[in-house]
């Protein structure tokens, strides 16, 4: 039987960047009380828009960075865990250039972003987890898999 909370939950299709520069890879720092970890860079999509336009437009907004999307790489979901039902759509995307005169709109909880190490990704915080080891899979050029079902924010 389904809860009538669930049906009240709406799902979110966020557009996230996979954005690989110099051996390593951006990702947005996140301080949440007093823990900092990472999340992919990127965010939702709005209606009219597709999902290669909002990843371009979320990188612009949040890091000033220009970016091209070549090909969606990963599908994730948090099911649980959140106010909704969170679908992530992840992107390959080419690093074109810094964007001059940028106005930066960082999200909630958002302190700033970091390049990190593809030799540390495995072991560094970043969320959701199921994607370090696919990354590091894309950035090797080995076999990756897509769909890599439901995470929970929970830590």
């Amino acid at each position: 039987m389904i809860k009538e909370i669930e049906l009240e939950r709406r799902i979110r299709n966020s557009a996230k960047a996979v954005i690989f520069r110099d051996g390593k890879m951006l990702a947005s720092k996140i301080k949440d009380k007093d823990e900092v970890f990472y999340i992919m860079p990127g965010g939702g999509q709005e209606s009219g828009e597709t999902l290669e336009e909002a990843v371009e437009r979320e990188i612009a907004e949040e890091f000033g960075i220009i970016v091209k999307s070549q090909s969606l790489e990963f599908v994730i979901e948090g099911v649980t865990g959140e106010k909704f039902h969170r679908v992530d759509l992840v992107f390959l995307c080419e690093y074109i250039g810094e964007m001059s005169n940028a106005e930066i709109k960082e999200d909630v909880n958002q302190i700033g972003y970091d390049w990190l190490s593809m030799n540390e990704l495995i072991n560094l915080p970043l969320y959701p987890s199921k994607l370090r080891k696919e990354i590091v899979n894309l950035y090797n050029n080995s076999k990756t898999v897509v769909y890599l079902g439901n995470e929970s924010m929970e830590k």
